[in-house]
C-alpha cells in the first residue's frame, strides 16, 4: 500500500506560550515530504538553526494526499 500521506515542516516564532499566534513575518513551511523520516530529519535540522529563540517552534504536520482512491 502507498503513502496516502503528505508531510511539512510549519511553525516560526509564537507570540503566546500556548503557540497559536506567530509573529507575522516569520512563518515558515517546508514540504510537501513524502515520508515522516525526511520532514523529521529536515525538522531536525530547521530546529537546531534557531534554538537559541525561546519561542521558535516547529511542527511536523501530516495531511492525506489529494487525490487517492478511499479503501
Amino acid at each position: 500500500m502507498a503513502n496516502r500521506k503528505l508531510f511539512f515542516v510549519w511553525g516560526g516564532v509564537f507570540t503566546d506560550p500556548q503557540w497559536r499566534e506567530l509573529e507575522p513575518g516569520t512563518e515558515e513551511c517546508h514540504g510537501p515530504f513524502h515520508d515522516a523520516r525526511t520532514a523529521e530529519r529536515v525538522w531536525n535540522e530547521k530546529a537546531r538553526r534557531n534554538i537559541d529563540i525561546a519561542m521558535h517552534r516547529l511542527f511536523v504536520l501530516s495531511v492525506d494526499r489529494p487525490g487517492g482512491t478511499a479503501d
